[in-house]
């Protein structure tokens, strides 16, 4: 009885291991014939032009990839390539005072991103992602903007990680 009971445990463990499949515990879903990733640097074409916002993003997005996959970073050639430009960086007033004056600023960045897998053409994209940044008026754009770039561009590159390699 103890033999059969522990075929049948075993026919068991081995059924639920084969039926787990790959699973990636950072939530991609990525081919295993993909092995490297290229990032084209992103221009800034928007309007408003602050120096180093296009190289900043594009170090944060071949990080953000680095970091939750174990794909390998080339310059030329990848397995999947993004590429793209910054298209929106603009401030507005977002709330007023009783006096008609703003209280708090909103800056908004607006990425164009285009995804091509060189192993699978079906999963190519191209989005466009974008968040803000608000602060309050009494300061100046120039003593936030360090903050709000970081925290904007980490929000636009996880939403383009969850759009491409994530399939969210």
């Amino acid at each position: 009885m103890n033999i059969i009971r522990n075929i049948f445990i075993g026919f068991l463990t081995l059924a639920l291991i084969q039926s787990c499949g790959i699973y990636s515990f950072s939530g991609t879903n990525i081919s295993p014939d993909t092995k490297t990733f290229q990032v084209n640097f992103f221009q800034n074409q928007s309007p408003r032009i602050f120096p180093g916002a296009d190289q900043t993003f594009t170090n944060q997005l071949q990080d953000l990839i680095l970091n939750q996959t174990n794909l390998d970073l080339v310059t030329s050639g990848g397995d999947i390539v993004y590429e793209g430009e910054i298209v929106q960086d603009y401030v507005s007033p977002n709330t007023a005072t009783s006096d008609i004056t703003a209280a708090q600023n909103r800056l908004t960045i607006a990425v164009n991103m285009r995804f091509y897998d060189a192993k699978d053409s079906t999963q190519d994209l191209e989005q466009r992602f974008s968040f803000f940044f608000d602060y309050p008026a009494s300061q100046s754009e120039n003593t936030v903007r360090d903050e709000a770039l970081q925290i904007i561009f980490e929000r636009i590159t996880q939403d383009m990680f969850n759009a491409t390699l994530a399939r969210w």
